[in-house]
């Protein structure tokens, strides 16, 4: 067996090996796990959101959250010309600074993959491709395999999928761990390469944060390479706690299995500032093994303008505006 195809199979180490044998012992497993102290969860978020990063350390950060940016373009008025845009600014984020860092993906819909790939060639910048009927969910499993497969047909280096929401909340969890690996199979290239799988679960939507630990242990299980919070496409996507609560989860799921997991906190996330906070939680919660686009993401476009801006500013002592980058 390929080591592809062989990462596509659960994670069952570490002790866990009888955890999804049926749907009773992965309720029992899930339902199993401690309570999240919201009190406390909110107050540990808030209090890492007042640390402050000055001089050469935010000049530092601030290109290190540019290299983490999965650059997205997710709409139905997308056009070749849109991507290929994209793609430009993914590669050279300020024309006027060649030290700028490249983003770390450009992420659009299977259809424009190709696009997106053909535009990349010869940089280190990922293609990634929505998938299983992104935003809502709503598709035959069949379906979804299919956008999976057709988007690593055309390049894809990357799937985000969603959850289905509905099927979690009303307790299917061995369903949804189901349709998980069934995609993570369909990430398998002829080759034996497989394109990596970042997990969406739409937190704002799973109700409690009990349910987003939940869900991250069951995407981790079921063999996600990523956890990521949100599609940006409802009125709650990421926010500091939720974003926390995942980072605790894949530390805790390392220390179980040895296995570690991507985290990718993704939609309103929009202001230099606002990054500076998530990279602390990062450092103070899982330290410099997930400092790397490798490990953590941004999926936030918007937000790239704003630390050009702020890099623009450290190196000339002037605010440039708005005016002074592209508008994506």
């Amino acid at each position: 067996m390929s080591t592809a195809a062989a990462s596509a199979r659960p994670r069952t180490g570490g002790g866990l090996s009888d955890v999804a044998a049926s749907e009773a012992s992965l309720r029992r497993f899930l339902h199993g796990l401690p309570g999240v102290d919201a009190v406390g969860l909110e107050a540990r978020a808030a209090g890492l959101g007042t640390r402050s990063i000055k001089t050469t350390a935010k000049a530092f950060a601030i290109d290190l959250a540019i290299s983490m940016i999965d650059l997205t373009t997710l709409e139905g008025a997308d056009t070749v010309g849109k991507v290929r845009a994209l793609c430009t600014k993914g590669r050279h984020p300020d024309p006027t600074d060649p030290d700028t860092p490249q983003v770390a993906a450009i992420c659009v819909y299977p259809d424009m993959v190709a696009t997106a790939k053909a535009a990349l060639a010869g940089t280190a910048i990922q293609v990634a491709s929505v998938a299983t009927a992104f935003p809502a969910g709503r598709a035959a499993l069949p379906v979804k395999l299919a956008d999976t497969a057709d988007a690593v047909a055309a390049g894809a280096d990357e799937i985000d999928m969603v959850i289905d929401r509905g099927a979690f909340l009303s307790g299917r969890y061995l369903s949804v761990f189901e349709e998980i690996t069934a995609v993570k199979q369909a990430c398998v290239r002829p080759d034996g390469t497989a394109a990596h799988l970042k997990v969406i679960f739409e937190t704002g939507e799973l109700q409690t944060y009990d349910n987003v630990r939940r869900a991250s242990w069951l995407a981790m299980l079921a063999g996600a390479d990523f956890i990521k919070t949100s599609t940006g496409k409802v009125a709650v996507n990421a926010t500091p706690p939720v974003t926390l609560l995942m980072l605790e989860a894949v530390r805790d799921f390392r220390a179980a299995t040895g296995t570690q997991v991507g985290v990718k906190p993704a939609g309103g996330i929009r202001t230099t500032k606002d990054a500076m906070k998530y990279l602390v939680m990062v450092n103070e919660t899982l330290g410099d093994d997930w400092l790397s686009p490798h490990w953590f993401r941004f999926g936030a476009s918007s937000l790239l303008n704003d630390l050009l801006m702020q890099r623009q500013k450290l190196s000339t002592g002037r605010y440039s505006g708005p005016d002074y980058v592209t508008v994506d």
